[in-house]
């Protein structure tokens, strides 16, 4: 059945502002106590206080293998350390412990260095889930929707098998609610990809939802009702997706000219890093990821040029 309870439309009046002075962050997620943990460039994590207060943890500067930490995904373990998927020049997964030491957790899988790691998350059954944009160097050749080798990457029992070569810039995954399937956003063909997933691996590979003009999947989480919500940067919109497909629109605030650059200079192929740091007039940051408060009240957005994390009521459908 099609999901066709309408959402209103939110935009930059409904948003307040949690932290301030963040670098990059990119990533973000909701602690125990109501706080948030968020990515921050070249240390590795801040701690937002459900009072405010701001902490960063991590070296500094933090160096990954020789280079500069870029933390992308970030994945909060139990014992208080969090897995960093390093997106900089020294790839890899890093492990920063509760004494502020950082320290290489997976480097490679079948031999193939995580060069490019976007995106890291552990499930229940302690497997780690590692996603890579794309095996070339610099990563930015790959801002392209013709290339197409990007990695899922599974680690279980201290193995790390390549399940998926061949993602158009794989960004975040997610596991589906009932564990049977991923999903994954393949940004730069603007689209959500699932699988079927088996004790062999994935299988029947198909879209989920295709964007459209502007829209360059990123962040993606599900909510309690099994709706997948999609950040998009470049656009700035978040979406939110039914298990059937079907997008609606949440919140946008999108600035055409940008739009327009960013996709003349995709197809002309000349797409470089200046493109996802150019926020034009948007107010938003290049929405890069969501989070949910426990209540579902309320998603926390990350982004890739914002010095804050974005806070919005979440909307309740049939509110026409």
């Amino acid at each position: 059945m099609r999901d066709t309870a309408r959402l209103p439309i939110l935009s930059v009046k409904d948003i307040t502002h949690i932290g301030h002075d963040l670098d990059r962050p990119e990533s973000v997620h909701v602690t125990a106590d109501g706080g948030l943990l968020v990515s921050h460039r070249a240390r590795g994590i801040s701690r937002i206080a459900p009072d405010g207060q701001i902490e960063t943890r991590g070296p500094a500067p933090a160096i990954a293998n020789g280079a500069e930490l870029v933390p992308n995904g970030i994945a909060p373990q139990p014992d208080g350390s969090v897995l960093i998927a390093n997106i900089g020049e020294g790839g890899g997964i890093w492990r920063l412990g509760t004494d502020q030491a950082l320290t290489l957790e997976v480097m490679e899988a079948e031999g193939v260095p995580l060069a490019a790691a976007n995106f890291v998350m552990t499930d229940d059954s302690g497997r780690m889930w590692i996603t890579v944009s794309t095996v070339q160097q610099p990563r930015f050749n790959a801002y392209s929707d013709k290339v197409a080798d990007g990695l899922i990457v599974l680690v279980e029992n201290g193995k790390a098998r390549i399940l998926a070569d061949d993602i158009c810039f794989a960004n975040e995954c997610r596991l589906t609610p009932d564990g049977t399937g991923l999903v994954i956003s393949e940004t730069f063909s603007r689209r959500i990809t699932r699988f079927d997933l088996g004790p062999d691996g994935l299988s029947n590979r198909r879209t989920l939802v295709q964007f459209g003009r502007g829209d360059f999947p990123d962040g993606i989480r599900y909510d309690r009702a099994g709706h997948l919500w999609v950040t998009c940067i470049v656009s700035n919109r978040l979406w939110r997706v039914a298990p059937d497909g079907q997008a609606q629109l949440v919140l946008e605030d999108c600035d055409e000219a940008l739009v327009d650059r960013v996709e003349s200079a995709l197809a002309e192929g000349r797409m470089g890093r200046e493109h996802f740091y150019d926020t034009g007039d948007s107010r938003l940051g290049n929405i890069a990821s969501i989070a949910f408060s426990t209540d579902e009240s309320r998603a926390f957005l990350g982004s890739l040029c914002g010095t804050s994390i974005l806070s919005i009521p979440v909307p309740q459908g049939d509110q026409a």
